[in-house]
């Protein structure tokens, strides 16, 4: 039999199906103990709707594949962030056409200073490579997306915004 932790490491996000949740670094912790099989997921942001869609894709995977008594577990601490998601995600990002976290400059850590004026960051195209793109919209078809736009080869892209 394939191991629990193999099985989940398979299941695919349902917001960005190129990645897995272990590429994308949600898939925290799977145990076996007396046949249950426990698994440990961190949301991307609190709030997130995919966490049950994430938690049935989970249970019907590692059932489809002989485990009887599936748990899953969700973890808030510590707080998920975009430097969990692995590089080979985003190297899957960056080939469907959406531009990995880390493509702009991180914040310096601490306090975040609130501005009214539109938030600039330097985001290069995953497409043609250029970094004269520019913001469209700050929220793309998640939360946790923003919708860009690249001024050389004019096709508009997103990019998971850093957390």
């Amino acid at each position: 039999m394939v191991t629990a932790r193999a099985i989940a490491e398979t299941v695919r996000d349902p917001e960005l199906p190129m990645l897995t949740l272990a590429d994308l670094g949600v898939l925290r912790e799977v145990s076996e103990s007396d046949g249950t099989v426990t698994v440990s997921i961190t949301p991307t942001y609190t709030g997130c709707p995919a966490m049950d869609t994430m938690r049935d894709d989970l249970v019907h995977a590692l059932q489809g594949a002989g485990y009887s008594r599936v748990e899953v577990r969700m973890v808030l601490h510590p707080a998920w962030s975009t430097d969990w998601i692995t590089g080979n995600g985003r190297r899957k990002l960056a080939a469907a056409g959406i531009a990995p976290p880390g493509s702009a400059p991180r914040p310096a850590p601490g306090p975040v200073r609130l501005t009214l004026a539109p938030s600039v960051r330097q985001v290069s195209c995953p497409r043609c490579g250029s970094a004269d793109t520019e913001l469209v919209s700050e929220f793309g078809a998640t939360a946790c997306k923003a919708l860009l736009r690249c001024r050389s080869c004019h096709e508009p892209f997103e990019h998971v915004k850093e957390i």
